[in-house]
């Protein structure tokens, strides 16, 4: 069983807490620090654990650390807790700057120790049980659309909803970037609210992104399509629709639906296939995996370099962005 530690109380913190203590058979929760008065009360009250009068002295008593701090405070967090021997889950997005997180990259070689990025929709069931339909993607539309909340505006929506679509679709298109545009409009913060970015991979792949935090509804669809599949993954409602076209062999069926091409003969039929998705807590998910990757000393589903390269995408946009608004100017 690892010793685990929590940093960072607030409204995710809380999620997180209460979670590992779900999973009691693979985590001793030791504490939490939090300098925050009114999150520490709320947590010791509810759950009853120690609050720690210090980061370091919290890092000194664990295994691991899961950082669930403000991202302006993840490297800080991350580089004493992995110099300290600690292996660490952080939250998405992974640090504010690129070379924050290469610095973190080239510290968890020095220490030898295991790092996952919080970026959860990796563990989403729709998301996971669409990975066996995927096969090359060359065009890739995705909304992430929120209703406004204070929270989470201290970044802009390129970090903070963005870049979880960036992240899952790097993980299926496996290219290189070769080309970014986007623009954003900043509505009821000091950055943008709403963002359009368009990726073009090396591969020919392009990927066309949306994401909002000031929309009327919620709502966290991707849509890849591929030579004879189209494959919807709804985020949100955890849905999966899958649209495949499959060679005619012979004469069809009568019930088939038949795609018809040319000189009016039938060669492909068309497939609807819904799988049936079962219910399950992708942040449970994701901090039993860390557990996983600890003990059997394997690769976590999502890495440190993983969270790395969907923040690099991340901040390419926010400069394309930039330039932008400059222009406009």
């Amino acid at each position: 069983m690892l010793k685990i530690g929590v940093l960072g109380a607030g409204h995710l913190g809380i999620i997180h807490i209460r979670l590992i203590l779900e999973l009691k058979d693979q985590y001793e929760m030791i504490g939490f620090f939090d300098p925050n008065e009114e999150n520490a009360k709320k947590v010791t009250e509810e759950f009853g654990i120690k609050r720690f009068d210090s980061m370091d002295e919290l890092i000194s008593a664990v295994d691991c650390l899961d950082i669930v701090t403000p991202t302006l405070s993840h490297y800080d967090c991350a580089s004493k807790s992995i110099k300290a021997g600690k292996h660490v889950f952080i939250e998405k997005p992974v640090t504010k700057t690129v070379e924050e997180a290469r610095n973190l990259i080239v510290l968890k070689e020095e220490a030898g120790v295991q790092v996952q990025v919080g970026h959860v929709e990796r563990f989403n069931p729709a998301f996971v049980a669409a990975q066996e339909f995927f096969g090359r993607p060359m065009f890739i539309e995705t909304h992430r659309l929120a209703q406004f909340n204070p929270r989470g505006t201290d970044v802009p929506v390129v970090l903070d909803l963005m870049i979880h679509d960036i992240d899952a679709i790097l993980s299926v298109v496996q290219s290189e970037v070769k080309n970014i545009s986007a623009s954003g409009v900043s509505v009821v913060s000091d950055t943008p609210d709403i963002t359009n970015a368009r990726i073009e991979f090396e591969n020919g792949c392009v990927a066309n992104l949306t994401a909002s935090r000031i929309s009327m509804k919620n709502m966290r669809k991707s849509r890849f399509f591929q030579k004879d599949a189209y494959i919807s993954v709804d985020f949100l409602t955890k849905e999966l629709e899958v649209v495949r076209m499959e060679n005619i062999e012979g004469e069809p069926d009568p019930f088939d639906i038949v795609f018809e091409v040319g000189n009016g003969k039938p060669t492909k039929k068309i497939l609807f296939d819904k799988p049936t998705i079962g219910e399950v807590n992708a942040i449970k998910d994701e901090l039993s995996s860390f557990h996983e990757a600890i003990t059997t000393e394997s690769e976590p589903r999502v890495t440190l370099e993983d969270g790395f390269k969907a923040l690099k995408v991340a901040h390419m946009v926010l400069e394309k962005i930039d330039e932008n608004s400059k222009v406009q100017l």
